[in-house]
């Protein structure tokens, strides 16, 4: 008498041809901040589809790699920055899905959100290689605005524009920002990365008042630009902020 069928006679006669095949990518948001601006590294892409366009780095996940292994690789490849030797924080942003999102056929992308510690005033070197025919830092607001460069290739514009707003909400109510940042700053410092991402000057002694309580005081200080009064230098927390500080609206 024949039995229930088991998984493994099941799995022998499954047919993965009996649907329609799907890649899986891997893209990467990359912000940093320097000069007060945030940027966005992007690399120019060196082949079709989108020869020549700007685009997030980013690309196939291998068969045997998980998508923020092939997410760190790309980067690697592509712009040659190395996440494993710098200071980061990286989270996985969302999947893109649509049907018609990429010519060549049928994928689906996990963007990753990845936060660049940087000293504020210089960024690390990238250089185009790979699929890439060269790679570099944008202005990212810059680039939203559809300069330089216009449009982004695929549907990066709005995956950009996603990881922005990612970023940038969750600064309301968490010490997220200070990922940007060393692991000791001033409010100062810290200032300049809110102004960056939101795009919008914010007063200091409001914002002064409203952040130190969310912060780890070091107790050590350090001189400010110029030889003005010392500044204290601050760590981060792992804390929600209460109440949580108010975005400026954009005209």
């Amino acid at each position: 008498m024949n039995g229930p069928q088991t998984e493994e006679n099941y799995l022998e006669s499954y047919n993965p041809g009996d649907y329609p095949p799907v890649a899986l990518a891997a893209d990467l948001v990359v912000f940093a901040v320097a000069g007060s601006v945030l940027h966005v590294a992007l690399v120019r892409r060196g082949t079709h589809p989108f020869r020549d366009r700007l685009a997030l780095p980013g690309g196939f996940v291998g068969p045997r790699e998980s998508a923020e292994d092939a997410a760190r690789r790309e980067l690697a490849e592509e712009t040659g920055l190395d996440l494993g030797g710098l200071l980061v924080h990286i989270e996985q942003l969302a999947t893109y899905s649509a049907p018609l999102r990429d010519p060549r056929m049928r994928v689906v992308s996990t963007a990753h959100l990845v936060l660049l510690a940087t000293n504020g005033s210089t960024l690390p070197a990238l250089a185009g290689a790979g699929d890439a025919a060269d790679a570099g830092w944008y202005p990212a607001h810059e680039i939203l605005a559809g300069k330089p460069g216009g449009q982004l290739a695929f549907d990066h514009s709005v995956i950009l524009l996603d990881g922005l707003n990612r970023l940038a909400g969750k600064m309301e109510y968490t010490t997220v920002a200070t990922q940007l940042l060393p692991g000791e700053f001033t409010l100062t410092q810290l200032r300049t990365v809110y102004e960056a991402v939101w795009n919008s000057p914010m007063a200091p002694g409001n914002f002064t008042r409203k952040m130190t309580p969310q912060l780890e005081d070091t107790g050590q200080k350090t001189r400010t630009a110029g030889g003005g009064a010392p500044a204290t230098l601050f760590r981060a927390t792992d804390r929600h902020i209460h109440p949580p500080l108010a975005r400026p609206r954009t005209p």
